[in-house]
C-alpha cells in the first residue's frame, strides 16, 4: 500500500519588516501624542505627531526604494494614519482646549467633544475615501486636505500657543471651528496639490535650493511659529486653487460658446 498523501496546511506569507518598522514608528509616535496631551503636556504632544508625519512620509518612499510594497503595508499605513493624523490630534484639541468649554454650560460641553469627533470622524472617512481612489485619483491633486496636512494646521496651532504662554481654554472658541473647518477640508471636494508628481527630473531649478535653505533657517529660528505658517498657507491654497480653477473653466466655456455661434 502507498503512503498516505499528507496534505500540506496553508503556507502563511510574511510581511516586510523595514517599511512597516517606519509605519509602526509613526503609530507610535501618535500614541506619545495622545498620552502627552493626557499628561499635560501639549507642545510635546504636538511635536510628535510631527515626528509621526515624517516617519509617515518616510515608509512609502523605503517601500518604494527596497521595492517592498504590499497590500498589508497600504492597509496597515492607513490604520496608523488614523491613529496619529485622526484621533491623536482630535484628543490633543479636547484636551488642550475644547474640554474647557464645558466651563460655558452643558451644551458648549457637547460642543466641544463633538467638534473633535467631528475632526476624527472625517480622517476616517479621509482615509477610507482616499484607499478606494488609489490607482484612479490623479497623482498630482489630493481630493481635500490629506489627514497630515489637517493635523499639522491643529497641531502646529497649538505648539504656537503652548510656546507664547496662551492656555488652550483662552483660544478654545477660537480652537472649535479649527477642528471643524479642517475635518470639513478633508472630506472635501477641494483640490490640493499632493507634490508627487514633483520634481519631474534628477535637476530641479537653482532658486528652489536657496528656497529650501530660507525655509531650513526659519525653522531653525521659530519651527512652531513657521510651521503653522506654512499650514496656513497650504491649507487656503486648495480652496483659492479650486476656484481659481472654476473659474478659468467657466471663461473657457464662454469662450468656445462664442466661437461656435
Amino acid at each position: 500500500m502507498s503512503d498516505p498523501i499528507q496534505v500540506r496546511g496553508p503556507r502563511h506569507r510574511g510581511i516586510y519588516l523595514l517599511p512597516n518598522l517606519f509605519t509602526t514608528g509613526a503609530m507610535f509616535a501618535g500614541f506619545y501624542a495622545i498620552v502627552s496631551a493626557i499628561n499635560g503636556h501639549y507642545a510635546v504632544a504636538a511635536l510628535a505627531v510631527f515626528v509621526a508625519g515624517i516617519l509617515d512620509g518616510m515608509d512609502g518612499r523605503v517601500a518604494r526604494m527596497t521595492h517592498t510594497q504590499s497590500e498589508f503595508g497600504v492597509q496597515y499605513d492607513s490604520l496608523s494614519d488614523l491613529v496619529s493624523f485622526g484621533l491623536a490630534p482630535a484628543l490633543v484639541m479636547y484636551t488642550w482646549a475644547l474640554s474647557s468649554l464645558v466651563a460655558y454650560g452643558p451644551v458648549w460641553g457637547k460642543i466641544g467633544w463633538a467638534a473633535a469627533f467631528i475632526y476624527a470622524v472625517c480622517a476616517a472617512l479621509r482615509l477610507a475615501r482616499f484607499n478606494t481612489q488609489v490607482g484612479v485619483a490623479d497623482k498630482r491633486y489630493f481630493q481635500g486636505l490629506a489627514s497630515p496636512a489637517a493635523a499639522g494646521l491643529c497641531m502646529s496651532f497649538v505648539w504656537t500657543m503652548e510656546k507664547f504662554d496662551i492656555p488652550g481654554p483662552s483660544v478654545a472658541f477660537f480652537a472649535m471651528p479649527l477642528a471643524v473647518v479642517a475635518g470639513l477640508l478633508m472630506v472635501s471636494n477641494v483640490r490640493y496639490y499632493s507634490f508627487k508628481a514633483w520634481p519631474k527630473g534628477d535637476r530641479v531649478p537653482f532658486i528652489w535650493l536657496i528656497a529650501a535653505v530660507l525655509i531650513v533657517v526659519l525653522l531653525l529660528i521659530d519651527t512652531a511659529r513657521v510651521l503653522f505658517a506654512v499650514a496656513v498657507i497650504y491649507t487656503v491654497s486648495g480652496p483659492v486653487m479650486t476656484l481659481w480653477g472654476r473659474a478659468a473653466h467657466r471663461r473657457r466655456t464662454r469662450r468656445h460658446a462664442k466661437a461656435s455661434e
